[in-house]
């Protein structure tokens, strides 16, 4: 079952700076002639930490774009441009990516893709704005991002208002659940989208019986669960990562807690079901936009990806369009300047492999939808 809507509107020191260029591996740039124009876009994600296998994904799209704008041979301002991808890993953690923030910005990128956590996107977004670069986040779905007043901040994937409404009418017209438990990281993505989720389920006449925060770094929950256990609620939803829904999950079963277990695009990634095993059949969880097969570019990307970087996680082609769209705005607007393909990115029709993007006064994606999966022998399986 696809349920969609229309717009209106996922965290440790600072480690190791890399300037990529894509198609290149770490091999340094050659020197740019006088008709060159270089343009370099920021990707900034977790590249460390138990949530590196997501960040390499969102920076694994963006190189994938990058190289194939530098196979078109594009012209911006009169001079061939060449696209150089600076990749900066912030560790998913808020103090981390502002440091991260300001040194792009101190470097003057043309812009930036990312950052991947809501809890780093929503306080890097000040530096860009001040700092007058555009930044386009594949994957932080917090509203509160681009509803901060910010001229500067884009998204290209749904948000938690409309993510968390789904998934409590999907819990209680589909799955019938009248009680639920929910649980949260205590992160801007985990308790901003269970709050969301919460606020629909009681709405809809549902009844939360419990409500339980963790952090996103702890990996035994049994006292949460036994105290949710004695409560019997229909379902339980998570509110976080994969690095931790995994592991909640083995618990559930370990513990014989019967409950529908449900969690959001955080935990709807293969590392979920590598990390929850056997526990992990039966799970349900949500992604912003279709399956990738029925994405417009679909097919071709995940076969392009896949051959270059292996299996995607979540957010790759949310990657690939967030730079694409940028780059798109810059040939608009014949400049790589953000004060000038801002205002381009407002008025942008623009074809990506997830969905024709276009974005909205708050730069948020303007029509999206929601898809719910449920895990089946090892296969994260569209709801129908």
């Amino acid at each position: 079952m696809r349920l969609s809507m229309t717009l209106k509107g996922a965290h440790a020191p600072l480690l190791v700076a890399a300037l990529v260029v894509a198609g290149c591996g770490k091999a340094p740039s050659p020197a740019a002639s006088s008709d060159t124009l270089v343009i370099r876009i920021g990707s900034v994600a977790p590249l460390t930490g138990p949530q590196s296998h997501l960040g390499h994904d969102n920076e694994n799209g963006a190189r994938l774009a990058i190289a194939d704008a530098n196979a078109q041979n594009i012209v911006i301002g009169g001079k061939k441009a060449r696209f150089e991808l600076v990749g900066e890993d912030d560790a998913a953690d808020p103090k981390t990516g502002t440091i991260v923030a300001q040194k792009l910005a101190d470097a003057k990128v043309n812009g930036v893709v990312g950052h991947l956590n809501s809890g780093t996107t929503i306080p890097a977004s000040k530096v860009y704005s001040d700092a007058g670069i555009v930044q386009i986040s594949p994957s932080a779905t917090n509203p509160k991002y681009t509803h901060q007043g910010f001229k500067t901040a884009f998204r290209v994937m749904a948000n938690d208002e409309q993510q968390g409404h789904v998934l409590g009418q999907f819990v209680t017209s589909q799955l019938k659940a009248r009680t639920v438990a929910v649980i949260d990281d205590a992160t801007a993505y985990g308790q901003g989208l269970a709050d969301e989720f919460e606020k629909s389920v009681i709405a809809a006449g549902g009844k939360v019986v419990a409500r339980e925060h963790t952090d996103d770094h702890s990996t035994d929950f049994s006292s949460i669960l036994t105290r949710i256990k004695s409560k019997a609620p229909d379902l339980i939803f998570y509110g976080g990562m994969d690095a931790q829904s995994g592991p909640m999950a083995k618990q559930l079963k370990t513990l014989k807690i019967s409950s529908a277990f449900l969690t959001g695009d955080g935990g709807c990634s293969h590392e979920f079901a590598q990390l929850a095993g056997d526990a992990a059949e039966g799970v349900y969880c949500s992604l912003p936009g279709v399956p990738l097969e029925k994405m417009p570019k679909g097919a071709d990307f995940k076969q392009r990806f896949n051959a270059q970087y292996g299996e995607i996680q979540d957010y790759a082609p949310y990657s690939y369009d967030a730079v694409g769209i940028m780059i798109a705005a810059m040939k608009a607007a014949d400049s790589a300047d953000p004060a000038k393909y801002q205002a381009a990115l407002s008025t942008i029709n623009y074809p990506g492999v997830t969905a024709n993007i276009q974005f909205d006064g708050n730069g948020d994606l303007k029509g999206g939808e929601v898809t719910l999966y449920q895990w089946r022998k090892g296969v994260k399986t569209p709801v129908q």
